[in-house]
């Protein structure tokens, strides 16, 4: 089992190996030719804006002055019932944990 893993493992690098030979002699090709120039880029004419207008003075708005709030009343205090106590709740003795382990039952066997 272990072999035909190997044996397919170097058929694949045999295989990878022989195929990029077409790509390495490619760019070798792509490398050897000469750069083209890069386009010229074309310039464009300036164009004339015209002065942009004058922003009008808006007269100023006078705000009316604002009202006083009166105070507000206070309120008499208030007075709290007193709550019933209630009863203690009564004290459970809490369940005490096993400290042995029960043993494991048998398993049966066949004859």
């Amino acid at each position: 089992m272990a072999f035909s893993k190997y044996c397919f493992l170097l058929s694949m690098i045999i295989t990878v190996s022989l195929s990029s030979s077409n790509m390495c002699l490619g760019s070798r090709y792509f490398f050897d030719t000469p750069a083209a120039p890069p386009p010229a880029i074309p310039t464009f004419p300036k164009v004339t804006l015209p002065p942009l207008p004058s922003v009008p003075i808006l007269p100023q708005v006078t705000l009316p002055p604002l009202p006083t709030l009166p105070s507000l009343p206070t309120l008499p205090t208030t007075i709290l019932p007193t709550l019933p106590t209630l009863p203690p709740l009564p004290i459970t003795p809490l369940s005490t944990i096993p400290t042995t382990i029960p043993s494991i039952p048998t398993i049966p066997t066949s004859p």
